[in-house]
C-alpha cells in the first residue's frame, strides 16, 4: 500500500481525503450513475465506482437497511483475488471458514439405511490460486464493500428505503435516463424522479430494471427444492466441520458446509422434486421438517439442533437473460447501452455450484471500470458494450455447468444390489467435483478475442499467462526493498491497466521498451496518459528481472521504472521485481528466458494480450480501439 504521495497526512491512510462536500441525505436532480440493489453485484459496481471521485454514484436499495443473515455464503478463490484489489482480503481471510478437504458420503454397503464415507479429496488444487476457497455470510461480504465506500473519497452509502416505479430513456436529454422512485415504507407515498447518465438493475431475479428494458429470464422453472438453514447443533457426525455431500439410500441428500467461528453450519437438505401439485406444499416446509430430514439422512449419526439461526426454502432454477443491456431498441436498431442489467438480474441457478454470488460480483467487477473509462473520457462508449457481449457467455457457460452439478448433487446414489436403478454412482459424484474444480475456484471464465482480448499469436512468450483468463499471480521480490510478495497483488481495484513487462536475458529489449514509452512520439504511454497526470495514471508500467534482487543495482533501471510522481516529484520504487530464489516467476509461468515477454492486463485482473518487448506498433494498435488517445 502507498501513501504520502501528495503530502504527509496522519490517520488511517486507507481513508481517502473527502471530495466536494458529503453525500446529501436527498436525491440529486442528476447523477452519473444510479445503480438499483445493494447485492453482492451492486456492492462491488458501487465499491469500484466509489474510487473515481469525479463520478456521481448513487445506489438505492429497496430494503430499509443493509442485510443481516443468510443468503449466500461460498467465496471462490478468484473472488478473494478480486477483493485483495480492494484491500479486502486479509480481513475477509482472517474471518472465514476455509474449505480444505471435501468428503462424499454414500450408503453403508451393509446396512443401505446408514451412510458411511466414501471419500476425501482437495477442496481446490494446488496452485489454481495463491487464496483459499472460503466461506462467510453474505452480510459480512456486504458490509466489507460497504466500508470501501465508506473509506473512499465520495463517502457513498446506500440510500435505503427506495424502490423503483418507472424507468424511461429519453436520448435528446444529457442524462437520458429518467427513473422514478418512491419509498417502499408503505405508510409513505413519497416519489422523486432522478435522472442518470446510466442505470444498472443489480435489483434481483424480480428486476424491475430487467422488465423496462424488455428483458426477460428464459430457462428452467424450479423443479428441485432444498430447506436451507444456519444452524447451532450438536451431533457425532464425525465430518462437522468438513464440507460434505451426503447421499442416502432412501431420505434424499444433504450437503454440510462449515460456516465461520468455528460452531455455526449451514444444511442444504433435500426436498425432493418440484411439481405443479406440490410446489405450494414445499413451500410451507418448515424448519422443523427439514431439521427431521436431515437427521434421517445423517442415520447413524445424531443431530441435536439447539438453534436456527436462518432459514429458507431454495428452489433450483437456471434462468438467463437473452442481453444484459439495453443496446438493442425495441425496434431492433442498434443505440449505445445506457441501462444494464448485473446479478441475479440477468442470470440465477443454483447454489450448489457455489457460483451465484461470485459471478454477480464479477458481473460488478467488469461493468465498473468500463462505466468509470466512458465517464471520465478516456475511453469512448463502445467499451461499453462489450459488457453484455462478455458476460452473457460466461452465465451460459455456469448455467450448462450448474444443470449438471446440479441434477448429480439431487439425485439418488445407484444401488450396487441393483443393476439396472437409475442414480448416480458415488465414485462419479466425487469424481466430477474433482474435474469441476476450476469451476468452483471460479477461475473458468475465459473471454473470446474482441476489442478487449487479444489473438493469442504469441502466447508462447508466456504460456501461463493464457490471454483471456485471469492473471495467475506468483510469487516475486519487490527489488527496492526486497520484499516478498505476490506480483499479482499490485493491481488494485482502480481502473488502472497494468502493463508486465517480463525482461529478455540482458534487458536490452526491456531497456529499449521503457525508452519507447518514455519518449517516443507514437509511445501509447504518452498517447493515453492525460496532460499533467502521473505517469502511470492510466496505464501501470511494472518489470520482472531475471536476476536476483542482490545482483541488480537501482542505477541500472530505466528511468520510467522510477517514475516521479505526484505534486513534489516523489520517486515510486516499486515498479521493478526480481524472481523469487524459491519459486521462479519465468519458471513457474512459463515465460520465455531469452526473449522475455510483454503481459497486458485488464483493470478486472484478466489477461488482455501477450506481445513481445519490442512488439510497439501492436501495442498501440491494441489500445486504440480500447482509448481515446490524446
Amino acid at each position: 500500500m502507498q501513501f504520502h504521495l501528495n503530502g504527509f497526512r496522519v490517520g488511517d491512510p486507507s481513508i481517502e481525503p473527502a471530495f466536494g462536500t458529503s453525500q446529501s441525505a436527498h436525491m440529486p436532480d442528476t447523477v452519473d450513475v444510479l445503480i438499483v440493489g445493494s447485492g453482492p453485484a451492486g456492492l462491488v459496481l458501487a465499491a469500484q465506482l466509489s474510487q473515481f471521485p469525479s463520478i456521481n454514484t448513487r445506489i438505492v436499495e429497496r430494503r430499509d437497511g443493509p442485510l443481516l443473515m443468510g443468503q449466500a455464503d461460498g467465496v471462490a478463490c478468484r473472488t478473494v483475488e478480486m477483493f485483495h484489489a480492494f484491500g479486502l482480503s486479509e480481513r475477509l481471510l482472517k474471518e472465514a471458514y476455509w474449505v480444505n478437504d471435501t468428503v462424499f458420503w454414500r450408503p453403508d454397503a451393509n446396512d443401505r439405511e446408514a451412510i458411511s464415507r466414501a471419500g476425501r479429496v482437495q477442496d481446490t488444487e494446488t496452485g489454481l490460486s495463491e487464496f483459499p476457497h472460503v466461506i462467510v455470510n453474505q452480510a459480512r461480504i456486504q458490509e466489507y464493500l460497504l466500508d470501501v465506500m465508506r473509506r473512499s473519497a465520495r463517502r457513498l452509502e446506500p440510500d435505503y428505503g427506495m424502490e423503483v416505479v418507472d424507468i424511461q430513456r429519453d436520448d435528446s436529454h444529457e442524462y437520458p435516463v429518467r427513473v422514478a422512485l418512491r419509498r417502499s415504507d408503505p405508510t409513505r407515498f413519497d416519489e422523486v424522479a432522478v435522472r442518470a447518465r446510466y442505470v444498472v438493475g443489480c435489483d434481483g431475479a424480480r428486476s424491475r430494471v430487467r422488465a423496462a428494458i424488455g428483458q426477460t429470464l428464459r430457462g428452467d422453472t424450479a423443479n428441485h427444492a432444498w430447506g436451507v438453514m444456519d444452524v447451532l447443533a450438536v451431533t457425532d457426525f464425525p465430518d462437522i466441520r468438513l464440507k460434505a455431500a451426503i447421499q442416502s439410500a432412501s431420505n434424499g441428500n444433504l450437503l454440510v458446509i462449515p460456516r465461520e467461528g468455528g460452531y455455526l453450519v449451514r444444511l442444504y437438505v433435500d426436498l425432493g422434486e418440484v411439481t405443479a401439485e406440490n410446489r405450494d406444499r414445499i413451500r410451507q416446509i418448515t424448519a422443523d421438517r427439514s431439521i427431521a430430514t436431515a437427521q434421517r439422512i445423517l442415520r447413524p449419526y445424531s443431530l441435536d439442533v439447539k438453534e436456527v439461526a436462518w432459514f429458507s426454502v431454495y428452489e433450483v432454477g437456471q434462468r438467463l437473460a437473452d442481453r444484459f443491456d439495453d443496446a438493442v431498441a425495441a425496434d431492433g436498431t442498434a443505440r449505445e447501452p445506457r441501462v444494464f442489467i448485473a446479478g441475479d438480474a440477468c442470470h440465477t441457478h443454483s447454489a450448489k455450484a457455489g457460483q451465484g454470488m461470485n459471478v454477480s460480483m464479477q458481473d460488478g467487477f467488469n461493468l465498473g471500470w468500463k462505466l468509470g473509462a466512458v465517464l471520465e473520457g478516456r475511453s469512448d462508449v463502445n467499451l461499453l458494450r462489450t459488457y453484455s457481449d462478455e458476460r452473457q457467455p460466461i452465465a451460459q457457460e455456469l448455467i450448462d455447468f450448474d444443470k449438471e452439478w446440479s441434477a448429480m448433487m439431487a439425485a439418488p446414489p445407484k444401488d450396487p444390489a441393483r443393476t439396472e436403478a437409475s442414480g448416480v454412482d458415488p465414485a462419479e459424484l466425487q469424481a466430477y467435483f474433482v474435474r469441476a474444480g476450476r469451476y468452483t475456484a471460479g477461475i473458468a471464465t475465459r473471454y473470446r478475442p474482441g476489442i478487449l482480448t487479444g489473438e493469442a499469436t504469441h502466447q508462447a512468450l508466456a504460456k501461463g499467462f493464457s490471454i483471456g483468463t485471469r492473471f495467475h499471480s506468483s510469487p516475486v521480490i519487490r527489488f527496492a526493498d526486497a520484499k516478498p510478495m505476490h506480483l499479482g497483488h499490485v493491481a488494485q481495484a482502480d481502473g488502472r491497466w497494468r502493463l508486465y513487462a517480463f525482461s529478455d536475458a540482458n534487458r536490452s529489449m526491456l531497456h529499449a521498451l521503457c525508452e519507447h514509452l518514455a519518449t517516443s512520439a507514437e509511445s501509447v504511454l504518452r498517447l493515453v496518459t492525460p496532460e499533467g497526470a502521473d505517469v502511470d495514471s492510466v496505464l501501470d508500467l511494472r518489470a520482472v528481472l531475471q536476476q536476483p534482487h542482490r545482483e541488480v543495482n537501482l542505477k541500472d533501471l530505466p528511468t520510467l521504472l522510477l517514475p516521479r510522481k505526484g505534486r513534489y516529484g516523489l520517486t515510486d520504487y516499486e515498479k521493478a521485481f526480481t524472481s523469487d530464489a524459491s519459486i521462479d516467476i519465468f519458471n513457474e509461468r512459463e515465460v520465455d528466458r531469452e526473449r522475455g515477454a510483454l503481459v497486458v492486463v485488464r483493470p478486472d485482473q484478466y489477461v488482455a494480450h501477450v506481445l513481445p518487448l519490442d512488439a510497439y506498433a501492436q501495442l498501440t494498435g491494441f489500445f486504440r480501439p480500447i482509448f481515446r488517445m490524446q
